[in-house]
């Protein structure tokens, strides 16, 4: 291994935020990326009027709500550091989205909102999390407002999420009493001169002991303060890097990200403690970051980011060696190499081409419709990286057309759009049906949307009595034998994998007891 590869590797943070709705996960990202240095201002996201949307959320319905539902990539150097931020869809509809977000990154920052705690989405997304063994940090967000007590908030986590919390800091007050933080780890009170959300704020360090702690905290508070951080000391573990790299522990910051108060600790704690890029499990060996050959996998793909482009990109996380500017590209799965010379880095709508990444790094090449989420890329090896599925959907919907003479135009947008994922194409073996399946109604609304905005296609989605979805693994010849006997029930997805949509597990379990050797999977990984 390089001097070079190795210090470059060490340098990578690569890492998600994830939340429940309206915990403000749009908000700390755009204040990351103002404590970065990648932007000069940062708009108020959560803003009633919505004067101003957030700058990763790039597709007009998010705009419009204020809601995320695709995954942005964000790249920015911070503190000597390559920070790639990869921003998840906040929507629970969209959850397999955000689960396949989680397969790219080394780290996560987990945002829970004080004012109610640990929520649905949260509990999720943080089992995704510990089922990869992935390191979270916390940040409990909005302390400006009247929320629970610190320490309840730390229970209600420890209890409904199952992982042991460590305060890196303290808050002094909340709601409208919030004055900063105490920082438990250096003993200094961290207290903020002004609350605007556009700038950065200023930030005095002042000793706890100090007659100015006093004086701009108040001798009542340092008094509860004195008492609290006593309390949180004795009740809570140490921070041990080991235990946080296993995903046993998770470091707990407070802050409010509307008003900046705690998102540069936030974003210093991921620079110290975060791990660097490591090793990615493939179907034949573990490939290490280390290794001077090229190898990185697909876990997105997004239609028309730009609608002057009228592109198809496919997120790259690069898993070991260095990609360098018009290098040639094996793509596993079809066994063709590709000559990659435009390769580009995103901040949000800015593009910029790339000319060398390292592992750790979200790079997007163009898609012209052969690139599949999961595939692998190398410098010729036949490698697969695992770990990137489909899930079965649970809702299905009939697409309906209102202008029979964009019958072309339906097809081609429906499938640019299922490709990135966040929703699936069927179509029937027997019929001429396109049968979008989702996890949520959200998405039918999304791609409505879309149809209509970037393709230019009235349409809209009607149900159908199925519910049930599994996918057929079996060889070439026992699935022409269940088309023969079944055909009606089967229909292929964008990936001409074959499988059952029925409106019961009754037709499920007739196949599964006929035919031993089949199996029917409620997950379609990629090999």
């Amino acid at each position: 291994m390089s001097v070079k590869l190795k210090k470059e590797i060490s340098k990578r943070r690569t890492f998600a935020i994830i939340s429940h709705p309206d915990a403000g996960k749009t908000t700390i990202t755009e204040k990351l990326l103002l404590y970065g240095g990648a932007i000069q201002t940062a708009g108020a996201v959560k803003s009633k009027k919505a004067e101003r949307a957030a700058r990763s959320d790039f597709m007009e319905m998010e705009q419009k709500r204020g809601i995320s539902v695709s995954t942005a990539v964000m790249s920015f150097e911070y503190a000597e550091k390559a920070m790639n931020l990869l921003d998840t869809p906040g929507h629970n509809d969209f959850s397999e989205d955000t689960y396949r977000t989680l397969t790219a990154v080394d780290s996560v920052l987990m945002v829970i909102d004080s004012t109610k705690g640990v929520e649905t989405q949260t509990k999720k997304l943080l089992d995704v999390c510990k089922l990869k063994k992935t390191p979270v940090i916390t940040l409990m967000n909005k302390l400006d407002l009247e929320g629970m007590e610190p320490l309840d908030l730390i229970d209600n986590l420890e209890k409904e999420l199952g992982v042991e919390c460590v305060p890196m800091n303290w808050p002094i007050g909340k709601g409208k009493e919030f004055k900063g933080v105490y920082d438990l780890q250096s003993g200094e009170v961290h207290f903020y001169l002004s609350n605007r959300q556009d700038k950065m704020n200023d930030v005095q360090y002042i000793d706890l002991d100090s007659e100015d702690a006093v004086r701009l905290v108040g001798e009542s508070e340092i008094g509860k303060l004195r008492e609290e951080i006593e309390m949180v000391h004795e009740l809570t573990p140490e921070m041990d890097i080991e235990r946080f790299e296993r995903g046993e522990i998770t470091p707990v910051f407070f802050g409010s990200a509307l008003n900046n108060f705690g998102v540069q600790t936030v974003l210093d704690a991921f620079v110290r403690i975060a791990p660097s890029p490591g090793p990615r499990e493939a179907l034949s060996r573990v490939v290490m970051p280390d290794e001077e050959q090229f190898t990185g996998f697909v876990f997105k793909i997004q239609a028309n980011m730009d609608k002057n482009h009228r592109d198809r990109m496919a997120f790259i996380r690069i898993c070991s060696g260095v990609f360098n500017r018009g290098m040639t590209l094996r793509h596993v799965r079809t066994g063709k190499d590709s000559f990659v010379r435009n390769a580009i880095t995103f901040l949000a709508r800015t593009r910029n081409l790339v000319e060398t990444a390292y592992p750790g790094d979200i790079i997007g090449i163009p898609n012209h419709g052969t690139i599949r989420i999961g595939d692998t890329f190398s410098e010729g090896e036949d490698v697969q990286i695992t770990g990137v599925p489909n899930f079965a959907p649970e809702l299905f919907r009939r697409a309906r057309l209102r202008d029979p003479m964009k019958g072309k135009a339906l097809a081609k947008g429906l499938s640019q759009v299922c490709e990135e994922g966040a929703a699936q194409l069927f179509r029937p073996l027997s019929g001429s049906d396109y049968i979008i399946g989702a996890l949520g109604e959200l998405q039918f609304q999304v791609i409505t949307s879309r149809l209509m905005v970037e393709y230019r296609v009235d349409a809209d989605f009607e149900s159908i009595p199925r519910n049930v979805c599994r996918w057929v693994i079996a060889d070439d010849a026992t699935k022409q034998q269940l088309i023969k006997l079944y055909e009606r029930d089967l229909f292929y997805d964008n990936n001409q994998n074959l499988c059952i949509l029925s409106d019961n597990t009754f037709r499920c379990n007739q196949i599964a007891d006929k035919y031993p050797d089949v199996r029917l999977s409620k997950i379609m990984e990629q090999q």
